[in-house]
């Protein structure tokens, strides 16, 4: 008998679990600040990190890795399909944002702006096996597994 917990264990996916779904969602988020300026020195970067860590927490959502250059982060993180991305990236950046600039006044001079980021960002899912394993995956399948 045709198993889909079968297939999904043989592709070596960490999985998560809901009441009703098995899951493996994984992203990459990089925002920059605006005019590139290199405002994240090491307190401001440690700081950014522990309130996004807050703000992930409010969307159950799990940062797998962060780190910062001084004009711009990557967060690599884990969701939930429930989560809606544009709200939790909005709320990264207008949390922070807000944050930063209440308790490092100087970042506002800094900036020239009541701006921290910059209105872009680059958002892309990732996985835990590659492109081309997948499609291997699915080109080997045939009807007659089913």
């Amino acid at each position: 008998m045709f198993q889909f917990y079968d297939i999904i264990y043989s592709m070596k996916y960490t999985l998560d679990k809901g009441s009703h779904s098995v899951y493996s969602l994984q992203f990459h988020y990089v925002a920059c600040i605006k005019y590139r300026r290199p405002v994240l020195s090491i307190p401001v970067a440690e700081r950014l990190k522990a309130i996004n860590i807050s703000v992930a927490k409010a969307y159950d959502i799990d940062i797998i890795e962060q780190e910062t250059a001084g004009d711009h982060i990557h967060i690599l993180f884990a969701g939930k399909p429930q989560v809606q991305l544009s709200k939790f990236v909005n709320s990264l950046k207008s949390v922070s944002a807000r944050l930063l600039f209440k308790e490092f006044p100087e970042l506002r001079s800094q900036l020239h702006s009541n701006h921290l980021w910059s209105p872009s960002y680059f958002l892309a899912s990732t996985g835990q096996v590659t492109l081309d394993d997948l499609k291997k995956y699915v080109e080997d399948q045939s009807a007659e597994d089913i």
